[in-house]
């Protein structure tokens, strides 16, 4: 298997279990309080600024795809914030997310330049 190859896989890794993680986080009744930067838009957007970051090194070749499918997610994950108890929607949040995908394809495009 080549370098490569190794890379794109355990991005492709990381992306899944971000992916896992961020879901629970956001659809748990009580997420575990210890996992903050103790302001609840910065969460949000560190957490899809990594994703962004993660999905464009996993091999994402049409960022603005990447980024509407990111934004969706946030945005699905905010609609079924309705149905979980101690959860809102808040489109703020959608916002934030939306800055997070911004700065992660900033960060990671930057990256790969330099590389």
């Amino acid at each position: 298997m080549s370098s490569l190859l190794r890379q794109r896989r355990f991005w492709q890794a990381m992306f899944g279990l971000l992916f896992i993680a961020i879901s629970y986080l956001a659809l748990s009744p009580a997420p575990p309080a210890g996992i903050s930067t103790g302001w609840d838009k910065a969460n949000h957007a560190l957490a899809f600024a990594t994703l962004a970051f993660c999905g464009h090194f996993a091999g994402a070749r049409r960022l603005w795809l990447l980024f509407i499918a990111l934004l969706a997610y946030g945005g699905a994950i905010e609609l079924l914030q309705l149905y979980v108890p101690n959860r809102e929607c808040n489109w703020h949040d959608l916002l934030a997310d939306g800055i997070g995908i911004l700065l992660g394809l900033t960060v990671s495009t930057a990256a790969r330049r330099f590389r």
